[in-house]
């Protein structure tokens, strides 16, 4: 284990740390000053449009700079965020249009940030402990976003509105010196246009038949997702009626999910193969969302669910994340994690409108047979697309091209 990837992973906790807090307050702050769905999932469709809309051209600025120097950018972002959060929630001068452009800002750092990291991954640890490093990102940024600092926020919001903000700024600072201090590689100076350099990273992982699948496999994923997370404020206040406390809670037994299942990732990976392990967890993962709409509404049950939801999710994004990186030559790597995010998850903001549509015309519980429909769906897709044979033609092919 090098000083570098120690450091890495140290970024990721305060990073997640402050993302976490912000990310958790947004949809608390949205419900104070409406309840209408519509409105709601509006901070989810703003929190979301920078993957569809910044991500092509954030993989060409971070395969054109020094990877850390990009990571810290996203972090000063950050800090400049909260500390505008923070003033107007304090002010009692927050609005529905200042959360959203809030929303917009903090999600256009996390692009920038998420891909640099991801490109420094393989710089850091060796190909054969992708699978174990990606798992450890994941768990830390899950495991403080969702478990540690979600119940905190309700706490902190219920001591004043402005709290969360004020430190989450803080935590940021903190990611923002540690990345400066992780050396990288340097990055060979581009002559070739921009847009040139963008097109290269779309067609590789358009034109690589498993990574175009599993892509498309994500985009139907992010979109279901991203309807359930915009409404789950609701099904948790307006179903089971818990306040900001038992939504922390929930958003806890969704990291649980990930910290449980990174402790057998790799050996499920290392026993199963990247195929099974995909096809076995998209197929679980299609169950979950059925249950969270048929179950009766009692907060310990639907708890589980999430718990297992998100276990089975781990293992198919770590698979995802690590064929990306297997598969990938380096000077290419950045634009191909930040097209695959711009195909993927672009679908997400319409994703969290559709969950506001579907809520406020149909029911919330509406919302979750949309989602197992459109997971039971992608799992038959990831059982034809993402064979053993799919994988072994594509590590041969990359053999053959490095």
């Amino acid at each position: 284990m090098t000083s570098r990837w120690v450091r890495l992973q140290a970024v990721a906790v305060s990073g997640s740390a402050c993302e976490g807090l912000l990310l958790a307050a947004l949809p608390l702050l949205a419900v104070s000053i409406t309840t209408d769905p519509r409105e709601v999932s509006l901070v989810n469709v703003f929190g979301q449009a920078p993957w569809l809309l910044l991500s092509l051209f954030a993989g060409v600025l971070i395969d054109r700079v020094r990877r850390t120097t990009v990571l810290a950018w996203a972090y000063a972002v950050q800090v400049g965020t909260a500390l505008v959060l923070g003033a107007i929630t304090t002010a009692g001068a927050l609005t529905l249009p200042a959360l959203l452009v809030i929303a917009f800002v903090i999600t256009s750092a996390q692009v920038l940030g998420d891909g640099a990291s991801g490109a420094l991954v393989p710089e850091l640890v060796a190909p054969d402990r992708l699978a174990h490093a990606n798992a450890r990102l994941t768990v830390i940024d899950r495991g403080v976003v969702q478990f540690i600092v979600p119940p905190a926020t309700g706490f902190l919001i219920a001591v004043g509105t402005g709290a969360p903000a004020w430190l989450a700024a803080a935590f940021a600072l903190v990611a923002l010196v540690l990345a400066r201090r992780i050396p990288s590689e340097s990055i060979v100076a581009a002559r070739t246009h921009p847009l040139r350099d963008l097109s290269a990273g779309l067609t590789h992982l358009v034109r690589t038949p498993l990574l175009r699948s599993i892509t498309i496999n994500v985009a139907l994923g992010s979109f279901a997702a991203s309807a359930s997370s915009s409404m789950l404020v609701l099904y948790a206040t307006q179903i089971l009626h818990v306040g900001s406390v038992g939504y922390g809670l929930l958003l806890a037994c969704l990291a649980v999910g990930w910290v449980l299942s990174s402790f057998v990732v790799q050996r499920i990976v290392d026993r199963l193969g990247y195929s099974w392990s995909m096809r076995l967890a998209q197929g679980l993962g299609a169950v979950s969302p059925l249950l969270l709409a048929v179950l009766p509404p009692w907060p310990p049950l639907i708890g589980a669910v999430l718990v297992f939801m998100t276990s089975t999710v781990l293992v198919w994004n770590v698979c995802s994340q690590s064929s990306r990186q297997r598969f990938t030559p380096a000077p290419l790597l950045g634009r191909v994690l930040t097209s695959h995010r711009a195909l993927a998850w672009g679908l997400t903001p319409l994703g969290a409108l559709t969950g506001g549509l579907v809520a406020a015309h149909w029911s919330l519980r509406g919302v979750w047979v949309m989602v197992a429909a459109i997971q039971a769906m992608s799992a038959v897709l990831v059982w034809f697309q993402l064979s053993p044979e799919a994988f072994r033609r594509t590590e041969e092919l990359a053999a053959a091209a490095a």
